[in-house]
């Protein structure tokens, strides 16, 4: 961790701005995505959602909001919408998004058990009889 820490930070990127976040379940049980939109200020702009590096789970794990140009910008404001799978990468309560000018925190259920899953299971299998 320090190695990583100790590099250089990259000029191409920058956190910007979002609208507007919520999580989403998944297809399968105890899984979620993320979905955030807003405008990004260069058409060309590559907009990524990049989760911080944790060494314990954190209450809420911070997931920046990512805009890199790749050569010359074209300043167009332009919609952008990103998502996520959010499968390790969840705080004991949930995820913080972090943009440019602002934060916000989304609770996620806690991470079902094996019996609660087992549970689940057996009842889709006697609704599919």
């Amino acid at each position: 961790m320090k190695e990583f820490s100790a590099l250089p930070k990259a000029e191409s990127g920058r956190l910007i701005d979002f609208a507007k976040c919520e999580v989403r379940p998944g297809f399968l049980p105890d899984t979620y995505i993320l979905i955030v939109t807003g405008m990004k200020p260069f058409a060309n702009m590559q907009v990524d959602l990049m989760p911080l590096i944790y060494i314990r789970q954190p209450d809420y794990w911070e997931i920046e909001v990512v805009g890199c140009l790749r050569g010359i910008g074209l300043p167009v404001l332009m919609p952008y919408t990103v998502s996520l799978p959010l499968d390790g990468v969840r705080g004991i309560y949930g995820v913080e998004i972090v943009g440019a000018t602002r934060r916000k925190r989304l609770d996620i259920p806690p991470v079902t058990t094996k019996d609660d899953m087992s549970e689940t299971f057996s009842d889709y299998a006697i609704a599919q009889k």
